[in-house]
């Protein structure tokens, strides 16, 4: 098949740091092209991909100071999409709902995968419009705000199976991985890392919006335990990272659609304590790959259970579950139903056919 992938602006394919649908889309158009698949990739031209690439903007808007309105080049690369989507045998979004109105008037199959929370107000009317909108949740969860949108399939993360691996380092702290903002729970980590008497270590970036929050509340919680402020880390940095804790505290409260940093820890068969929201118990199997928890003093007392668990299991756990070959896997089954389904007549044509 020959398959445009269609990615945010906002950081590079993969991203240089954070960035989790970024990362995804690189995975997958790896894993695609490694099956045999022709893959064009449109992205930011800082992007480094096997794929052909058709750079929609020179850089990834997260490092271009001079961009300001973000919308006007996501519509200028859908735009170009569009005036070549015959070319395609199929058409692969991440870019939330703005495909919607345009690519539902054009003849090649498509899907927009959903990355983000969709339990906004706002959602309801959307996807009341565009019902009929073929749409991929990363997890099943995220999927229940909106039973009125055609979810043709759930279609978990995955990583490359060799990316993250476990390192043969002495466990000795916790961890904390990704952005630091309010939902993300980092001042419940440490009170859990407190209350423990454990260190924790702080791999995680600090969003504009966000600065506030760090500077007035979570600088000083972590100037007064024992706290580890590394910033933001990339991949070749988290096997080490990652392996080295004990645990990987994800103490969240919002809806996570996903959860990345959860899959990447089992990657590394490092066991994970997350609050039970979202995504959450469609990940971690409680007592096998980590434990699932209501609140601060659950997490606390799951601590002194995480000697039971099998780092080597958790490993086992994520080569079966969350590879980005499964990952690539069922997004190609979900192409091929798409598309069988958006040409049935074709099919009936070439079947009567006389043979020649």
């Amino acid at each position: 098949m020959h398959i445009a992938q269609v990615a945010p602006l906002t950081e590079a394919i993969p991203p240089k740091l954070y960035g989790g649908t970024e990362r995804v889309v690189s995975w997958l158009t790896e894993e695609l092209i490694a099956l045999g698949h022709e893959v064009t990739l449109y992205a930011s031209g800082d992007s480094v991909t096997s794929a052909k690439l058709e750079a929609a903007w020179p850089r990834a808007l997260r490092l271009d100071g001079a961009v300001r309105d973000p919308n006007a080049l996501h519509m200028m690369m859908l735009e170009r999409v569009y005036q070549s989507a015959g070319d395609f045998d199929f058409l692969h979004f991440h870019l939330d709902y703005y495909p919607f109105s345009l690519f539902s008037r054009q003849a090649t199959p498509f899907v927009t995968t959903l990355h983000g929370r969709l339990d906004l107000p706002e959602h309801q009317p959307l996807f009341d419009t565009f019902s009929s909108v073929p749409v991929v949740s990363i997890s099943n969860s995220q999927r229940r705000p909106l039973p009125q949108a055609y979810w043709v399939r759930t279609v978990p993360h995955g990583l490359p199976a060799q990316l993250l691996m476990p390192k043969p380092v002495k466990p000795s702290y916790f961890a904390f991985l990704g952005r630091i903002a309010p939902e993300k729970g980092i001042d419940r980590a440490i009170h859990i890392a407190q209350h423990c008497g454990v260190k924790l270590k702080v791999a995680a970036k600090v969003d504009p919006a966000d600065q506030d929050y760090y500077l007035e509340k979570i600088k000083p919680m972590m100037a007064a335990g024992n706290v580890e402020f590394i910033g933001e880390i990339n991949d070749k940095d988290k096997s080490e990272f990652l392996s080295g804790a004990v645990a990987l505290l994800v103490p969240i409260d919002w809806p996570e659609p996903f959860g990345l940093v959860m899959i990447e820890a089992m990657a590394c068969g490092t066991p994970v304590i997350a609050f039970n929201r979202g995504s959450v118990p469609e990940i971690i199997e409680d007592g096998l790959t980590g434990f699932i928890v209501e609140d601060i003093n659950g997490a606390i007392g799951a601590v002194d259970r995480l000697a039971h668990l099998s780092r080597e299991t958790i490993r086992s756990e994520f080569e079966e579950r969350f590879t980005a070959r499964r990952m690539a896997q069922d997004y190609l089954s979900v192409y091929r139903s798409l598309s069988d389904a958006a040409a049935p007549h074709l099919h009936l044509v070439a079947d009567d056919a006389p043979a020649l």
